[in-house]
C-alpha cells in the first residue's frame, strides 16, 4: 500500500474538487472529480439515441419471435428450483442439521471444507434457504437449524426434468449436461478440488458456454438488441472511416457473432480482445479472417492505456456478461470511457437479477482467484453478490460521464423479469469540467518522491462513496 497518498498530496490537484483512492488491485486507483456544470443535462438520453433504443427493442423481439416468453417464468423457477434441492442434499451431506442440530455459518463451511475464496457461495446458499423457508435460522444466535431435505428420487426427478426447462429456455442439450454435472461435481468445486472450466470447456471445446451467452432465449434478444444499438451508430457518422469497435471480454463469442452479422458489409475495425488467450484462439477459429476483425489481450482490472490502448480510439466499446466481474465497477467504467471518442457509445450486456443455478454452477467462475487479495470494493463490498441492479448500473454510468440511455427490455417486458438480462448503454458525456488525467499525474510526479510509485488516474463526473466494513480499503 503506498503511503505517501495521502490527503495532504491529493489536496488541491488541478481542476480536481473531489477525489477517491482505490487502494489494491496491483496499482492505486485514484478517481478524480471536478466541479459540476450549472446546467449539468439530466433529461434523459437524446431524440436519437431513444430511437435507437426503441429499434434495438424491436430487434430483440425479432430474434425471439416465436417463443411463448409467457413460460419463461415458470421455466427459470424450475431451474432455481432444481437449484434449491441440490444445495440442500449437499448441505445434508455434512450431517450436521440432522437430530435438531443447530450450527453456525462457519461450522457449515468447515464441515464442507469450502476454499475461503468460495466460501461466500455457501453463505448465499444459507440465505436463500432461510429466505425460501427450507432452513431455519435463529436470530438471536446467528445458528441455522431445520434444515429441509428433499428425497433423493426427488432430486434425482428435478434433475431429469431440467432437460424440458432447458429447451424451453432455448438451451442446448450440453447446458443440461452442464448443469447436472456442477450439481454432482459440488463438493469438490467448493473445495477446488475440481474446476468448473473442466466442466463448461470439457476438452477445450466451447459449445456449452455458447449455449449459454449465444443460444438461450435471454441471449437472443439482449444480444439482438445490443447488436443492432452498434449498427446504428454507422447513422451517425459522417467520416468515411470504419466504424471502430472494441469488445471487452468477448470470450466465447456468444455477442459478436450477432454484432458482426447485423453490421454487414459496413465497414469496421473490430477488436475482439479477451484476458484470456484461449477464447482469443477460440474466436481465431470460430470468425476466420474476416475483414476488420482483430484480436488482442486486454484486462478490464487493469488500466487500459498502460495495455498498449489509446485514449479516444474507439467510437463503441461492447462488454457483455463481463463487467460484473470488475473489482470496482466506477474505475473500469471510467477507463472504458477514456477509450471512447466524444460522443462515443458504450454497450454493456448484464445479469441484473440473481438466479439461484447460477449458485450451484456459473457462480464458481466468479469467486476471487486464489491469490486474489480481497474481492469487490464498490457498492458490492462485504454484501457475497456479483451482479448490480439496472438502478445500480444507471447510476455508476451517470457518475463515470456517461448520458444513460433506456435500459432493454423495459420493465414490463416479460424477458426482464424472466431473465434479469439487460441491455444497459451509454453516450460518452460531453462537457469541460472533468480533470485532466495527464495533468493530475504529473502534479502528483511534482509532489512524491521519486521512488513512490504513481497511481493510475481516471477522470469521472461524481464520486459514488461506498461504506466498506472494517479492515478493508477502496
Amino acid at each position: 500500500m503506498n503511503e505517501a497518498l495521502n490527503d495532504a498530496v491529493l489536496t488541491g490537484l488541478p481542476n480536481v474538487t473531489d477525489w477517491q483512492l482505490l487502494r489494491g488491485g496491483g496499482q492505486d486507483t485514484l478517481l478524480v472529480a471536478g466541479p459540476l456544470p450549472a446546467t449539468r443535462e439530466t433529461s434523459g438520453p437524446g431524440r436519437d439515441d431513444a430511437r435507437a433504443a426503441s429499434r434495438a427493442a424491436d430487434a430483440g423481439d425479432t430474434a425471439v419471435r416465436g417463443t411463448d416468453l409467457a413460460a419463461l417464468p415458470a421455466l427459470m423457477r424450475q431451474l432455481d428450483e432444481t437449484a434449491l434441492l441440490t444445495m440442500a442434499r449437499v448441505l445434508d451431506r455434512t450431517r450436521l442439521f440432522r437430530d435438531g442440530g443447530r450450527h453456525g455459518t462457519d461450522e457449515v463451511l468447515a464441515a464442507l471444507a469450502v476454499a475461503p475464496r468460495h466460501a461466500w457461495i455457501v453463505r448465499r446458499w444459507l440465505r436463500t434457504l432461510t429466505a425460501e423457508g427450507r432452513l431455519g435460522l435463529d436470530a438471536s444466535t446467528s445458528r441455522h437449524h431445520s434444515l429441509e431435505v428433499p428425497d433423493r428420487r426427488d432430486h434425482a426427478r428435478a434433475l431429469r426434468e431440467l432437460d424440458a426447462a432447458c429447451r424451453g429456455l432455448g438451451y442446448p442439450a450440453s447446458m443440461t449436461r452442464f448443469f447436472r454435472a456442477a450439481a454432482e461435481r459440488l463438493p469438490l468445486l467448493l473445495q477446488d478440488r475440481a474446476t468448473l472450466h473442466e466442466v463448461l470447456f470439457p476438452d477445450g471445446e466451447t459449445n456449452t458456454a455458447q449455449g449459454n451467452y449465444r443460444d438461450s432465449v435471454p441471449s437472443r434478444w439482449a444480444n439482438h438488441a445490443a447488436a443492432s444499438l452498434i449498427a446504428q451508430e454507422t447513422r451517425r457518422r459522417t467520416a468515411p472511416t470504419p466504424l471502430r469497435v472494441l469488445e471487452a471480454g468477448a470470450g466465447v463469442g456468444g455477442t459478436t457473432g450477432t454484432v458482426l452479422e447485423a453490421l454487414g458489409g459496413t465497414p469496421v475495425d473490430y477488436l475482439f480482445t479477451d484476458v484470456s488467450p484461449f477464447f482469443l484462439r477460440a474466436a481465431k477459429d470460430v470468425f476466420g479472417d474476416r475483414p476488420g476483425l482483430r484480436h488482442a489481450l486486454f484486462d478490464i482490472q487493469a488500466d487500459p492505456l498502460a495495455q498498449g490502448f489509446e485514449a479516444g480510439s474507439q467510437d463503441v466499446v461492447l462488454a457483455a456478461n463481463v463487467l460484473h466481474n470488475a473489482r470496482h465497477a466506477g474505475r473500469s467504467l471510467a477507463a472504458l470511457r477514456e477509450l471512447l471518442a466524444p460522443d462515443g457509445l458504450l454497450v454493456l450486456v448484464e445479469s441484473c437479477q440473481e438466479h439461484y443455478q447460477a449458485l450451484t454452477s456459473m457462480y464458481l467462475l466468479m469467486s476471487p482467484a486464489p491469490d486474489e487479495q480481497g474481492w469487490f470494493t464498490d457498492l458490492r463490498a462485504d454484501q457475497d453478490r456479483v451482479f448490480l441492479t439496472a438502478d445500480e448500473w444507471t447510476r455508476q454510468l451517470d457518475a463515470a460521464g456517461f448520458d444513460p440511455l433506456p435500459i432493454l427490455p423495459h420493465e414490463r417486458h416479460p424477458l426482464a423479469a424472466a431473465a434479469g438480462q439487460r441491455v444497459i448503454a451509454g453516450r460518452v458525456r460531453a462537457h469541460g469540467t472533468r480533470p485532466d488525467p495527464g495533468r493530475v499525474r504529473a502534479a502528483l510526479a511534482d509532489r512524491l518522491p521519486p521512488a513512490v510509485p504513481l497511481p493510475r488516474v481516471h477522470a469521472v463526473d461524481d464520486i459514488i462513496r461506498t461504506t466498506l466494513p472494517t479492515g478493508a480499503s477502496c
